[in-house]
């Protein structure tokens, strides 16, 4: 499972708000089927192979552009685990939760 946290910002825009261009990305990965968590800074995603995570992730880029920007800044963070099998997102965040409890 590979996993991914990723932010895609608008350049040049004419205001500091970013809501529309975000709800834009989203919906585009939320199209794409994988999983993913929306968080305050940016998004978390899931995928079984580099194509369909890089997919993803351009169409969200495409997304921002077609909303309304000839600019974008995107992060892309990637977690490529291959000694465990299943480190999904959630299982991620249950390992640490697990030893706070």
């Amino acid at each position: 499972m590979i996993t991914a946290d990723f932010s895609i910002l608008p350049v040049g825009i004419d205001n500091t708000e970013c809501k529309e261009f975000v709800a834009k990305a989203v919906q585009a990965i939320k199209d794409s089927g994988l999983n993913y968590q929306l968080t305050g800074m940016g998004t978390h995603i899931e995928a079984e192979n580099y194509a369909q995570l890089y997919d993803a992730i351009a169409k969200a880029q495409e997304a921002v552009f077609t909303a309304g920007t000839d600019r974008v800044y995107t992060v892309i963070k990637v977690d490529d685990r291959r000694d465990r099998e299943n480190r999904t997102l959630n299982a991620k965040i249950k390992t640490v939760d697990d030893m706070l409890e």
